[in-house]
């Protein structure tokens, strides 16, 4: 017969921390959100960390390469989708690579027969003042002059007025070289006070233009998640149909770690992409497998080389898998078991697999809740959907603004790949729906919300870093009274006011 658990699935609203001897030294200005990424021996440490526990999810809806450089600036990664061509995912990862170091390829260029309508639209459009002018008004063209908003007033120029005529021309340029360093890139902008610098090739092509604001960026943004180019870190995501075209060139183009995007993990398909992988380039080359819930599904993708394994099935807002199949298991529960076991093969090989939290997430403390429980870090989707960096649309929907956010699972995804089992090139039935989400404005300044939510918490339970945080947290089982308790009761808010009905 059926083998069946002792207990309940449980989620995480079925969970509350209960507060541990914080010091005064216990500090959320001092806690150390920092994470491994992938598998390590435990006396050598991870070759790739985050400097916060956030991914965002393989998805089309959140993951290009817009989120992926607005995230790695805070200090996290995103996975580039894979439900597209293998160019179009190479080339966004070479657009994330591309754009750091401080060196970024333009994408505001004229030439010099454009006129100054042209400028006003492309300014318009892109939000950007300085547009470097090429003779074929391409990214990489023979540079010839460059153009600012201090070179022409819209009052007095002729909308009609050629490039060429008030342009900044080449002669009068401070330029790089090609081999110039960004520490050198950056004494010349303050040595000869300029706002921006190209750099160009030997043929006077350009190649980069480095940035003024770039420099104060850096600054602003300490947890920067570089490579050891100083160039964003960036993830791609994979499947188990095409990996022997994709890895390649996702690799050449700069990918950091791969990761198999998949409904479920305990599978002979990943077991498979692994061992190619591994066999085709080596150990070095790190991917992530899932998902799971279990432990026998944890161990299996640990013993086939996976270099983190990510946890939940059927969790996420937009998946219908539960509801289609009936298959998943609460969050919660799936991660403190995923977890148990990771320890336990820790203790028996001396090797650390991160596990990553996987759906499920619906408020902020559900976050440190699954960092509590023994998630390394945690990929979201609906969470980064909501915000300007995300690659869909922002619509009016009943007077609110939304973002569209659709699941690989549904129909507009098409993502057959990701449910591959062997059989035809097709989507069989959904597993995920097309939906939308509240707009929540730019990604920086609602991660740093979230972080603070996260250290705040951590202080509350005595911890100033993850690790610590796991071994000293407390969790306490809630019941239905105790989640009401929890929020605003017995009262009446003032914002509900002007919904009384007249006396």
């Amino acid at each position: 017969m059926a083998f069946y658990y002792d207990d309940v699935a449980r989620t995480f609203n079925e969970y509350l921390l209960v507060p541990g001897y914080s010091s005064a030294d216990c500090l959320p200005a001092t806690v150390d959100l920092s994470v491994p990424l992938v598998r390590y021996v435990a006396a050598e440490g991870p070759s790739l960390s985050l400097r916060i526990p956030l991914v965002s999810a393989i998805m089309q809806s959140v993951s290009d390469d817009v989120m992926a450089i607005a995230l790695a600036r805070e200090g996290g990664l995103s996975f580039i989708y894979s439900s597209q061509s293998v160019a179009d995912e190479a080339a966004m990862i070479t657009r994330v690579k591309d754009h750091k170091a401080g060196f970024v390829v333009s994408d505001s260029n004229v030439s010099p027969a454009d006129t100054l309508a042209t400028v006003m639209e492309m300014k318009e459009r892109s939000g950007h003042s300085t547009m470097p002018v090429t003779h074929d008004g391409t990214p990489h063209g023979r540079l010839l002059g460059i153009v600012t908003s201090r070179d022409y007033r819209p009052s007095r120029t002729p909308l009609d007025a050629k490039v060429s005529q008030f342009m900044t021309p080449r002669e009068r340029l401070v330029v790089a070289p090609k081999e110039t360093t960004l520490s050198e890139a950056n004494d010349i902008i303050w040595d000869h006070k300029l706002n921006a610098l190209p750099v160009v090739d030997a043929d006077d092509c350009l190649l980069y233009m480095v940035f003024r604001k770039d420099y104060d960026s850096h600054k602003e943004n300490p947890l920067e998640n570089l490579d050891d180019h100083k160039r964003y870190m960036v993830g791609a995501g994979i499947n188990t149909h095409d990996y022997e075209e994709r890895v390649e060139p996702l690799l050449a183009a700069g990918a950091d770690v791969l990761c198999i995007d998949s409904s479920e993990g305990f599978t002979e398909w990943q077991g498979r992409t692994i061992d190619w992988v591994k066999r085709s380039f080596g150990p070095e080359v790190k991917v992530g497998a899932g998902n799971i819930v279990d432990r026998e599904g944890f161990r299996f993708l640990a013993e086939a080389g996976a270099d983190f394994i990510k946890v939940g099935i059927g969790g996420g807002s937009i998946c219908i898998t539960r509801e289609q199949k009936g298959i998943g298991r609460g969050q919660a529960t799936s991660i403190i078991e995923v977890a148990d076991e990771r320890n336990r093969y820790l203790r028996e090989t001396g090797i650390y697999i991160p596990i990553c939290s996987d759906g499920g997430i619906v408020y902020d403390h559900h976050m440190t809740l699954a960092l509590a429980m023994g998630a390394d870090f945690m990929m979201l989707g609906r969470y980064f959907a909501r915000f300007d960096e995300s690659p869909t649309a922002k619509v009016t929907v009943n007077g609110n603004y939304m973002k569209e956010y659709w699941g690989e699972g549904s129909a507009r995804a098409r993502n057959w790949q990701r449910y591959y089992a062997g059989g035809g090139a097709k989507l069989s039935f959904e597993e995920g729906v097309d939906s939308y989400v509240p707009y929540a404005g730019p990604l920086k300044d609602n991660v740093a919300l979230t972080l603070a939510k996260i250290r705040s918490t951590m202080c509350n339970c005595g911890a100033q870093s993850i690790p610590q945080f796991q071994q000293k947290a407390k969790l306490t089982l809630v019941s239905s009274t105790s989640i009401v308790e929890g929020g605003a009761h017995d009262v009446l808010l003032k914002d509900q006011l002007g919904a009384l009905p007249p006396r």
